[in-house]
């Protein structure tokens, strides 16, 4: 049965993807863990399958408009699906419901939420003044880059769904600073299809992905998407990502202050263990 509080969640978040273009996993693996208290992995793993799906009707939006790179993608795809399997493969091997696994991911989380939060506020100004002052990279040591930056973010979304979307953009950016903006987004969006799915995947086969979750999100969150697109141009870009980067900021702040709550209790607990 499909739960109308899941389905509202994701229409919140696919509007807010509409209008700002930010990546769903900033925004919904945090809702599901603070709001509706879903185990770290679970959310990660649901969220993983969710942002691929919502993210394959933007690929192909972009295909149509032929604002895709495939050679950026192909060689961002060449790093992070081999690191997502990896990191998969090493996930596999820890107990998901252990306070260490919870640990892991919650810090992972918050740290990425950092870097979108602080991506959002002074990206722009990042990006002027590097473009201003940089010109073509070498070819070669650009390509071997880009697939270093396509690993480290096949790493980041496998353990905690974010990372694909506004940090990305932002490494696109450095390396192709004469490749126009749009070819940067859809070749961003285009790259997380493959990253999410395979991520996606591999927790379903650990056991951390809730399919219930994800058909009442896709249910809210596909209308969410196009109403926002609507809203897009009518809202100044700026204020919306001045309040999505505020908002994340304090999410992160909650998660990471969770985290370090969890960890001096479980740090006391072993210390009195350990004690005389």
């Amino acid at each position: 049965m499909i739960d109308p509080l899941y389905s509202l969640s994701g229409f919140f978040v696919g509007m807010l993807v509409g209008m700002t273009g930010v990546g769903g996993g900033s925004l919904m693996t945090p809702l599901l863990i603070l709001l509706f208290g879903i185990h770290p992995a679970t959310a990660v793993g649901t969220d993983l399958l969710y942002a691929a799906a919502t993210k394959t009707g933007g690929s192909l939006v972009h295909g149509f408009a032929r604002s895709i790179d495939w050679r950026v993608v192909r060689r961002l795809a060449s790093g992070s699906i081999p690191a997502t399997f990896a990191t998969i493969v090493i996930l596999s091997h820890f107990d998901l419901d252990s306070a260490a696994a919870r640990s892991l991911i919650t810090f992972v989380l918050s740290a990425a939420l950092f870097v979108t939060a602080f991506v959002l506020v002074f990206g722009q100004p990042i990006v002027a003044f590097y473009r201003a002052r940089m010109s073509e990279l070498d070819p070669r040591r650009t390509a071997t880059t880009t697939v270093v930056v396509g690993a480290l973010l096949g790493v980041l979304v496998s353990i905690s769904s974010v990372g694909a979307g506004a940090i990305g953009v932002i490494a696109l950016i450095m390396l192709y600073p004469h490749l126009p903006m749009a070819k940067i987004v859809g070749s961003d969006i285009a790259h997380a299809v493959p990253l999410t799915l395979v991520a996606g995947l591999g927790h379903w086969m650990i056991g951390s992905v809730d399919w219930h979750i994800i058909a009442s999100l896709l249910i809210g969150s596909l209308p969410g998407i196009f109403v926002g697109s609507y809203f897009a141009v009518r809202v100044p870009e700026r204020a919306l990502q001045l309040v999505l980067a505020t908002t994340l900021f304090v999410v992160a702040s909650r998660i990471a202050y969770d985290h370090a709550t969890a960890a001096s209790s479980f740090f006391t607990a072993f210390t009195r263990r350990a004690g005389p």
